[in-house]
């Protein structure tokens, strides 16, 4: 949960390098490094190559949320009476039971009736 949290909090950004089309480096929360094109290009001294050239930077951001507090009280009262009897009931669910064993050492078993049916064997047909 404490992830979650914290990825939805954080701006996220997304910088690539493209030379000639292709992707050449991608960074996250940084700037991408140029693949070099600008530097050749500033030993040719060529002004007007340099202000042409075929490569590109694109960046994506992503805002994160900056608002994270919630009031209990912006809930109508059957969602609260919901909410409160659902997590009541749930943590329910870990509550350990003790179960006691109740053992009869000291007393007798109680004597059993008999059938007397069976014993008298008087069957209906």
């Amino acid at each position: 949960m404490a992830m979650l949290l914290l990825l939805s909090t954080i701006s996220w950004t997304v910088e690539k390098h493209l030379c000639m089309g292709r992707v050449m480096d991608v960074a996250l929360f940084e700037h991408a490094n140029d693949c070099g094109m600008e530097a050749g290009l500033a030993l040719l001294d060529d002004t007007a190559m340099i202000k042409k050239h075929c490569c590109d930077d694109e960046a994506f951001t992503m805002q994160g949320q900056d608002d994270l507090t919630h009031d209990f009280s912006n809930f109508n009262f059957l969602q609260q009476v919901f909410l409160i009897s659902f997590t009541s009931s749930y943590l329910g669910l870990f509550e350990e039971t003790t179960d006691e064993n109740i053992d009869f050492d000291s007393y007798p078993p109680p004597i059993l009736a008999e059938d007397l049916n069976i014993l008298h064997q008087v069957f209906l047909i």
